[in-house]
């Protein structure tokens, strides 16, 4: 009885080592993606409102495609976005909208 009972704490303890480097990288993972959608924030220009719709999507584990938007749509609603937040009218947001629809750089 003693025996079996060693074998299951063994047993678990094992099983407890071996899950605990798959939840680290888990966390680094997540980590890292936050990194980067921080940074495409940042370099977006985004706050308020749009910035954590932008947070939402890019850190959700779904692409872009399980959103229902093709890559041109995604494209159009952060330019549009981005044309909201800098207050762009009239000409100045139609030379915007060319330059960040074509994939020039911003």
């Amino acid at each position: 009885m003693k025996r079996s009972s060693w074998l299951v704490a063994v047993g678990a303890m094992l099983l407890a080592a071996a899950a605990q480097p798959t939840l680290v990288q888990a966390q680094n993972a997540q980590q890292e993606k936050m990194k980067t959608c921080n940074a495409d924030a940042k370099s977006k220009a985004l706050s308020g409102e749009a910035r954590k719709s932008f947070m939402k999507t890019c850190l959700s584990d779904q692409p872009a495609a399980a959103t229902g938007l093709n890559s041109q749509q995604e494209k159009m609603k952060t330019c549009n976005a981005d044309a909201k937040i800098k207050a762009l009218k009239g000409d100045a947001r139609r030379a915007f909208m060319k330059e960040c629809l074509s994939g020039s750089s911003k």
